[in-house]
Protein backbone atom coordinates (compact mmCIF):
# COMPACT_ATOMS: atom_id res chain seq x y z
CA UNK A 1 0.00 0.00 0.00
CA UNK A 2 1.33 3.45 -0.99
CA UNK A 3 1.28 6.12 1.67
CA UNK A 4 -0.61 9.31 0.81
CA UNK A 5 2.52 11.46 0.89
CA UNK A 6 4.05 9.33 -1.88
CA UNK A 7 1.06 9.40 -4.23
CA UNK A 8 1.35 11.46 -7.39
CA UNK A 9 -1.25 12.64 -9.83
CA UNK A 10 -2.19 10.27 -12.62
CA UNK A 11 -1.45 11.64 -16.08
CA UNK A 12 -3.85 10.99 -18.91
CA UNK A 13 -3.31 12.01 -22.51
CA UNK A 14 -6.09 12.73 -24.95
CA UNK A 15 -5.68 14.35 -28.37
CA UNK A 16 -8.65 15.09 -30.61
CA UNK A 17 -7.95 18.19 -32.69
CA UNK A 18 -10.84 19.46 -34.79
CA UNK A 19 -8.83 20.28 -37.91
CA UNK A 20 -11.10 19.20 -40.76
CA UNK A 21 -11.98 22.75 -41.85
CA UNK A 22 -8.93 24.60 -40.56
CA UNK A 23 -6.93 26.63 -43.10
CA UNK A 24 -3.55 25.57 -44.43
CA UNK A 25 -0.74 28.13 -44.34
CA UNK A 26 1.09 28.41 -47.66
CA UNK A 27 2.43 31.96 -47.54
CA UNK A 28 3.07 34.94 -45.29
CA UNK A 29 -0.02 36.57 -46.76
CA UNK A 30 -2.13 33.57 -45.63
CA UNK A 31 -0.77 33.99 -42.11
CA UNK A 32 -1.34 37.77 -42.14
CA UNK A 33 -4.96 37.36 -43.23
CA UNK A 34 -5.59 34.82 -40.46
CA UNK A 35 -3.72 36.76 -37.74
CA UNK A 36 -5.18 40.22 -38.50
CA UNK A 37 -8.60 39.74 -36.82
CA UNK A 38 -6.86 38.63 -33.61
CA UNK A 39 -5.40 42.13 -33.20
CA UNK A 40 -7.91 44.47 -31.57
CA UNK A 41 -8.51 47.40 -33.93
CA UNK A 42 -9.23 49.65 -30.93
CA UNK A 43 -5.77 49.11 -29.40
CA UNK A 44 -3.51 48.02 -32.28
CA UNK A 45 -2.10 51.58 -32.53
CA UNK A 46 -1.63 51.79 -28.75
CA UNK A 47 -0.21 48.51 -27.45
CA UNK A 48 2.01 45.73 -28.75
CA UNK A 49 0.40 42.29 -28.87
CA UNK A 50 2.22 39.03 -29.57
CA UNK A 51 0.42 36.03 -31.08
CA UNK A 52 1.50 32.50 -31.93
CA UNK A 53 -0.11 30.29 -34.57
CA UNK A 54 0.30 26.55 -34.03
CA UNK A 55 0.36 24.21 -37.05
CA UNK A 56 0.42 20.49 -37.72
CA UNK A 57 2.82 18.75 -40.14
CA UNK A 58 0.60 19.67 -43.11
CA UNK A 59 0.72 23.36 -42.03
CA UNK A 60 -2.95 23.14 -41.10
CA UNK A 61 -3.77 25.59 -38.29
CA UNK A 62 -4.37 24.03 -34.89
CA UNK A 63 -5.04 27.39 -33.26
CA UNK A 64 -3.80 30.88 -32.42
CA UNK A 65 -2.79 31.87 -28.91
CA UNK A 66 -2.56 35.51 -27.76
CA UNK A 67 0.78 35.24 -25.96
CA UNK A 68 1.10 38.72 -24.50
CA UNK A 69 -0.19 42.27 -24.43
CA UNK A 70 2.39 44.91 -23.69
CA UNK A 71 2.95 48.61 -23.74
CA UNK A 72 3.49 51.22 -26.41
CA UNK A 73 7.00 50.09 -27.38
CA UNK A 74 7.34 46.46 -26.28
CA UNK A 75 5.78 43.32 -24.88
CA UNK A 76 7.21 40.46 -22.87
CA UNK A 77 7.29 37.04 -24.50
CA UNK A 78 7.86 33.91 -22.42
CA UNK A 79 9.52 31.41 -24.75
CA UNK A 80 8.79 28.56 -22.34
CA UNK A 81 5.06 29.26 -22.65
CA UNK A 82 5.24 29.26 -26.46
CA UNK A 83 6.64 25.75 -26.39
CA UNK A 84 4.53 24.47 -23.51
CA UNK A 85 1.51 25.18 -25.72
CA UNK A 86 3.23 23.78 -28.82
CA UNK A 87 3.92 20.51 -27.02
CA UNK A 88 0.41 20.40 -25.56
CA UNK A 89 -1.15 20.80 -29.02
CA UNK A 90 1.38 18.46 -30.70
CA UNK A 91 2.29 21.30 -33.06
CA UNK A 92 5.14 20.71 -35.49
CA UNK A 93 5.29 24.30 -36.71
CA UNK A 94 4.68 27.81 -35.42
CA UNK A 95 4.27 31.25 -36.92
CA UNK A 96 4.76 34.34 -34.76
CA UNK A 97 3.14 37.75 -35.15
CA UNK A 98 3.27 41.02 -33.29
CA UNK A 99 2.26 44.56 -34.09
CA UNK A 100 4.22 47.80 -34.04
CA UNK A 101 1.83 50.50 -32.78
CA UNK A 102 3.99 53.14 -34.52
CA UNK A 103 3.26 51.58 -37.90
CA UNK A 104 6.98 51.07 -38.58
CA UNK A 105 7.47 47.69 -40.26
CA UNK A 106 11.24 47.57 -39.68
CA UNK A 107 12.30 44.72 -37.39
CA UNK A 108 14.13 46.03 -34.33
CA UNK A 109 17.28 44.44 -32.93
CA UNK A 110 15.08 43.11 -30.06
CA UNK A 111 12.63 41.59 -32.60
CA UNK A 112 15.47 39.86 -34.45
CA UNK A 113 17.12 38.60 -31.25
CA UNK A 114 13.84 37.23 -29.88
CA UNK A 115 13.11 35.50 -33.19
CA UNK A 116 16.53 33.83 -33.16
CA UNK A 117 16.09 32.70 -29.55
CA UNK A 118 12.70 31.19 -30.39
CA UNK A 119 14.15 29.55 -33.51
CA UNK A 120 16.97 27.99 -31.45
CA UNK A 121 14.50 26.63 -28.88
CA UNK A 122 12.23 25.32 -31.66
CA UNK A 123 15.13 23.49 -33.28
CA UNK A 124 15.82 21.56 -30.06
CA UNK A 125 12.18 20.44 -29.95
CA UNK A 126 12.03 19.65 -33.70
CA UNK A 127 9.37 22.33 -34.21
CA UNK A 128 9.67 24.52 -37.30
CA UNK A 129 9.57 28.30 -36.87
CA UNK A 130 8.03 29.10 -40.26
CA UNK A 131 7.75 32.88 -40.03
CA UNK A 132 7.47 35.94 -37.82
CA UNK A 133 5.23 38.75 -38.98
CA UNK A 134 5.23 42.37 -37.89
CA UNK A 135 1.81 43.87 -38.45
CA UNK A 136 1.31 47.59 -39.01
CA UNK A 137 -1.92 49.30 -37.96
CA UNK A 138 -1.12 52.35 -40.08
CA UNK A 139 -0.42 50.87 -43.50
CA UNK A 140 -2.63 47.80 -43.03
CA UNK A 141 0.44 45.88 -44.14
CA UNK A 142 3.00 43.45 -42.71
CA UNK A 143 6.67 42.47 -42.73
CA UNK A 144 7.61 38.80 -43.05
CA UNK A 145 10.94 37.64 -41.57
CA UNK A 146 10.85 34.58 -43.87
CA UNK A 147 10.14 36.56 -47.04
CA UNK A 148 12.88 39.07 -46.14
CA UNK A 149 15.42 36.28 -45.48
CA UNK A 150 15.88 37.36 -41.85
CA UNK A 151 14.64 34.05 -40.46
Amino acid sequence: MVKDEFKVAEISVSYRPAIANKPVMVSALDAYVLFKPFFNEETISLQEDFMVMYLNKANRVLGIYPMSKGGITSTTVDIRLIFAIALTTAATGIILAHNHPSGNLKASRADIDLTHRIKDAAKILDIALLDHLIISPVEKDYFSFADAGVL
